[in-house]
């Protein structure tokens, strides 16, 4: 259904050497140019340099390495939604997971969903945090993705034309980097952000986040930076920019540099499950199993 060349290719610009891809495909030098030469024949595309110094991506390369991990993963998916639709795990869920959307929760819930129906199974999907993927994920889960878990808002779910199973409501918090001044402290105080400058996700993304910007602009002490998108990138740049970030406790294991602390004030998000709005009997199962063990969860 895709060529299989373009897994080796992944390989190839992972480990940025025909010899070291080879060492990990366990085949040789030889087998793996030779792949690379059909696969850039094929689509008549280069997608490396050849240098003296090793390989490079080109332009083209890297605008197909970026497709290709999807090429890929969705060619998967559809052959395990054939399966689906032939009867084969019928009762498959498959749970969307990223820095910001982890599915730990689920993994708690592990024990409860079993002893309630042994016959759920899941499948942990990670995919890369971006605005791109997160807006394709949402507005078609069901598709490739069944559930995703993660903090949402009334405006989120009819922007993606999703629903949400709301699992408890989550405090926001501060997230800083553990070498800032701040950070041997339990509990922060709104003083505590005066003379700082803080990254908040741009206005519309969430009501309460909303809310609480136009309350902290009261304070003329507090500086707020706008961002468009919550990834990686930006817990890199508040951690090497001594910046704070409004954040959320299930994200404390989201950049090992970051802590996440509480904050004395009245803003919580819901944090829940996210799915379509038609969704399968296995969904439709979870969410029943969800209701009634509810009162343990958190």
């Amino acid at each position: 259904m895709y060529n299989p060349q373009l897994e080796t290719f992944i390989v190839v610009a992972d480990e940025g050497s025909f010899s070291k891809a080879a060492e990990k495909l366990y085949i040789s030098p030889t087998a793996i140019i030779k792949q690379i030469n059909s696969l850039e024949d094929s689509i008549g595309i280069i997608l490396f340099n050849r240098t003296h110094r090793g390989i490079i991506l080109t332009k083209a390369g890297e605008s197909i390495y970026h497709d290709a991990k999807y090429i890929i993963q969705y060619t998967k998916d559809s052959i395990e939604r054939a399966k689906q639709a032939e009867g084969k795990h019928k009762y498959l869920i498959r749970v969307g997971t990223s820095i910001t959307t982890p599915s730990q929760c689920i993994l708690d819930l592990l024990p409860q969903i079993h002893k309630s129906n042994s016959a759920l199974k899941f499948r942990f999907i990670s995919f890369e945090n971006t605005p791109e993927n997160a807006r394709e994920i949402l507005q078609n889960l069901g598709e490739n993705i069944d559930v995703v878990a993660g903090i949402y808002s009334p405006h989120l779910l009819k922007r993606h034309h999703c629903q949400a199973y709301q699992l408890y409501e989550e405090n926001l918090c501060i997230g800083l980097s553990i070498d800032h001044p701040l950070a041997q402290k339990e509990y922060l105080e709104i003083e505590d952000l005066f003379g700082q400058n803080l990254l908040m996700i741009r206005r519309g993304w969430s009501e309460i986040f909303d809310r609480l910007r136009d309350d902290l602009l009261e304070y003329r002490d507090i500086q707020i930076e706008d961002f468009t998108f919550y990834n990686l990138e930006i817990f890199n740049r508040c951690e090497t920019s001594q910046s704070l970030i409004v954040a959320c406790q299930h994200w404390k294991n989201a950049h090992p540099l970051l802590k996440i602390i509480p904050v004395r004030w009245n803003y919580a998000t819901p944090f829940g499950i996210m799915y379509s709005p038609h969704p399968s009997y296995q969904v439709k199962e979870l969410i029943k199993i969800l209701e009634n063990a509810k009162e343990n969860i958190k």
